[in-house]
């Protein structure tokens, strides 16, 4: 398999089974990360004197700092590393889980427009909640969609079969691959040379004269 495709692709399709094995892949880049890159750069930030306690995570909201007004006004020239290596690690996580979600929507014959739906919308539940009046019923609504628009994206990407055959996205990857040797016309045709002679005159038998 060709993982740098896999991993960050957005084009062709992959099935169920793949698209599962992402998950483990995903958690275990994570974690490598914040244990390398975290362990650095919370020493590193220790060192220019950064005191308190330090978080080190990663995640979408991590890269919405970089749109955010304030966080710059706050920045503090000590956390520059760690704000760097978690800005890394989240696009890079974001990268994988996207390109491999996006791979698998198109097995189903989606575009990669439904990952709002399905993954952006919901993320930002937080964010609406709070635009939203304090009123018990639209807060409910508002969260009620957003675990149906999970729920539903869930159900697409790990549990549903793609489907069957070549799609506007690709060839379908449960497809059985041909692995005999291609058949090379030249070299298997066998060219007889003309051996044959013109037939021999033909005599009237003496005694039919």
């Amino acid at each position: 398999m060709d993982y740098a495709w896999y991993l960050f692709g957005f084009e062709g399709r992959i099935n169920r089974a793949r698209n599962w094995l992402a998950i483990p892949i995903i958690i275990a880049i994570a974690m490598c990360w914040m244990m390398v890159f975290g362990m650095l750069t919370i020493g590193t930030a220790r060192l220019l004197g950064v005191s308190g306690p330090i978080n080190f995570s990663l995640g979408i909201e991590q890269i919405l700092k970089l749109f955010d007004p304030g966080f710059y006004r706050t920045l503090a020239l000590a956390k520059l590393p760690m704000i760097l290596s978690q800005i890394t690690g989240s696009i890079l996580i974001l990268w994988i889980f996207f390109a491999t979600s996006i791979k698998r929507l198109h097995d189903r014959n989606k575009s990669a427009w439904w990952t709002i739906p399905f993954f952006l919308l919901p993320g930002q539940y937080d964010q609406v909640a709070e635009w939203l009046p304090d009123i018990v019923v639209l807060q409910v609504l508002l969260g009620l969609g957003a675990f149906v628009l999970c729920l539903w994206g869930m159900i697409e990407l790990y549990f549903l079969k793609g489907t069957a055959g070549t799609n506007r996205f690709g060839a379908d990857p449960l497809a059985p691959v041909d692995t005999r040797p291609a058949w090379e016309q030249q070299s298997e045709i066998e060219m007889v040379p003309r051996t044959a002679s013109p037939p021999p005159v033909w005599r009237v038998k003496p005694g039919y004269e």
